[in-house]
């Protein structure tokens, strides 16, 4: 396996999924994404098939219902790292939180680049294609902390 490949679960909006590897720099060519599987085969998946693609730090137990274990789909309280916190209602009306950068990537680009809510799970990052995706909502910027930032009254 290339060093550019990243252990990925593919989640389908049909429900079933699908584990391999892709590379987070290209990963939609063609108007689907390449997923190199476990057994070696290269495939072109539809980005009308996918819901959501998790980007983990293991595939732990493949056998599981869930194998990318994503451990909550909500934050619990307000991020800490600068960008805009969303919620995303699927077309299945499955929902789920994440953290996008704020910049031009949110427009430009066939899906979004999430942070998921919670860091500890086995999901690293998230990439979900915008035709999965009913409705999205901003929940709230978060800043970036001003380097100089300094209370009134210190």
């Amino acid at each position: 396996m290339a060093s550019n490949q990243k252990p990925v679960i593919v989640r389908r909006l049909s429900g079933d999924w699908l584990s391999g590897y892709a590379n987070p720099r290209r990963l939609v060519s063609d108007g689907g994404l390449e997923l190199l599987d476990q057994s070696g085969k290269v495939m072109n998946l539809p980005l009308g098939e996918i819901k959501v693609v998790s980007f983990v730090r293991d595939f732990g137990q493949l056998g599981d219902a869930a194998p990318e274990k994503l451990a909550r789909k909500t934050f619990a309280g307000r991020p800490r790292v600068a960008g805009l916190m969303v919620r995303i209602t699927f077309k299945d009306s499955d929902t789920l939180e994440g953290l996008a950068d704020n910049n031009r990537t949110l427009l430009d680009n066939e899906g979004l680049l999430l942070t998921p809510p919670d860091l500890r799970s086995n999901v690293q990052r998230l990439y979900v294609p915008r035709l999965a995706i009913a409705e999205m909502e901003v929940l709230s910027v978060i800043h970036p902390p001003s380097a100089g930032f300094r209370r009134m009254d210190d």
